[in-house]
């Protein structure tokens, strides 16, 4: 069970009971951050991707995790963080079922696919997920070891050229690279997509990442 906490916002004086989420660690554990009851929550300012991501151990094998740094939000309009126990947290082990489970996050916020996208990429065994150094012509990009992706959340569908400049990049830094989508993509970025061996999936509001395209059937088959 995720452990919860009672937080009362700054702002406003609302009291609020907030439950930490869990996640699916690769091995399939389910997998919380610990919250830290002794110290305050600070609501949150200026945004940076490292405060973003905590680093979690999962207790039944043993992994570290980035994982979504705890977070409130308040009705008032104050997002508040929540402390947790240490920069290298441990998750208390819990049961383990017999087949990794299928990261997902329900899609509200640019934010959330993000984590989707991150936690998809840990499915495939890909660790250390970060910002990408070079930022792609649209969206947002993410790079691992080996690995580059391409985000775009926005209303948008993709474009041979979103398509084209994502696999250049990938070549230039000798990396594989794959393309989400929450809104689809053009029927020429589909197949230039086909043509280059990219694999092409959609985010969908439970932050389920569906294959959109035969590279990206093969990749999800091998990540199963």
């Amino acid at each position: 069970m995720s452990e919860s906490l009672p937080v009362r916002c700054p702002a406003c004086r609302r009291s609020h009971r907030y439950t930490v989420p869990a996640y699916p660690c690769v091995c399939g554990a389910p997998v919380a951050a610990p919250l830290d009851p002794d110290r305050v929550p600070a609501p949150v300012g200026q945004r940076s991707w490292p405060e973003e991501w905590v680093t979690v151990r999962c207790g039944s094998c043993g992994t570290h995790g980035e994982w979504p740094h705890p977070e409130l939000g308040c009705p008032c309009g104050t997002v508040l963080r929540i402390p947790v126990t240490g920069e290298r947290a441990e998750a208390p082990a819990g049961k383990e079922p017999g087949r990794p489970a299928v990261p997902a996050v329900p899609i509200r916020t640019a934010r959330d696919a993000v984590t989707a996208a991150v936690l998809y990429l840990r499915r495939l065994g890909h660790d250390g997920i970060r910002r990408a150094d070079q930022r792609p012509t649209s969206g947002i990009g993410l790079a691992g070891r080996g690995v580059l992706a391409q985000l775009d959340p926005s209303a948008r569908h993709a474009t041979p050229r979103d398509v084209e400049c994502l696999w250049l990049t990938a070549m230039t830094e000798s990396a594989a690279c794959l393309y989400f989508s929450l809104s689809g993509y053009t029927a020429e970025a589909r197949a230039r997509a086909d043509a280059l061996g990219v694999p092409l999936f959609v985010l969908d509001p439970s932050g389920a990442a569906r294959p959109e395209n035969a590279p990206a059937v093969a990749l999800d088959a091998d990540a199963s």
